[in-house]
């Protein structure tokens, strides 16, 4: 009982002088995800805020409220900030860039993070003059500042990339 020829593939080619077994040029790794981007510093710093914003928001979320104002003040900020950074986070990861090329995405990154970053800050600061001694506030007014801190990095990162890339580019 015959099953049918099987191929059978080996490392070494029996053709000819004109064909050529050498791999394919590395290029982009094919399919949905950009594992490379997943293991950059860039996407490892956007998901250290994400977490940061993350974890704050649950702390003063759960903690009682002394100053309501202030409280809901610090969640918006944290979680709009949170969707802006996983929203680029999913753009680079899935390489939706290619896609929409009509938007300056380092340069729309940039804006994000510097508009983010100063509302972030100016959040954790009033959340931390509006403590009272509560844990839970100070708790998430830390994260909010290591948060702020960790967005002032992807500032820096985002101003690398979009400002001085092209500018070296302009001068070429």
């Amino acid at each position: 009982m015959s099953h049918g020829a099987r191929v059978i593939r080996t490392g070494s080619s029996s053709a000819g002088p004109g064909s050529s077994s050498c791999p394919p040029p590395p290029g982009p790794e094919p399919g949905l995800l950009d594992g490379g981007y997943a293991r950059s510093c860039s996407a490892m710093l956007k998901v250290a805020q994400m977490i940061s914003l993350l974890i704050g928001f649950i702390c003063v979320k759960n903690s009682p409220w002394t100053n309501y104002s202030a409280s809901i003040y610090f969640e918006i900020v944290t979680m709009c900030d949170l969707i802006m950074i996983l929203v680029f986070y999913f753009v680079y990861l899935f390489r939706a860039y290619r896609m929409l090329t009509c938007i300056s995405w380092p340069l729309a990154e940039l804006l994000h993070y510097l508009i983010g970053t100063l509302l972030l800050l100016v959040a954790s600061i009033v959340t931390t003059s509006k403590t009272y001694n509560s844990a839970g506030l100070v708790a998430g007014a830390t994260f909010g500042f290591l948060a702020t801190f960790l967005c002032a990095l992807s500032i820096w990162l985002s101003y690398k990339i979009s400002c001085i890339t092209q500018s070296t580019d302009a001068a070429v």
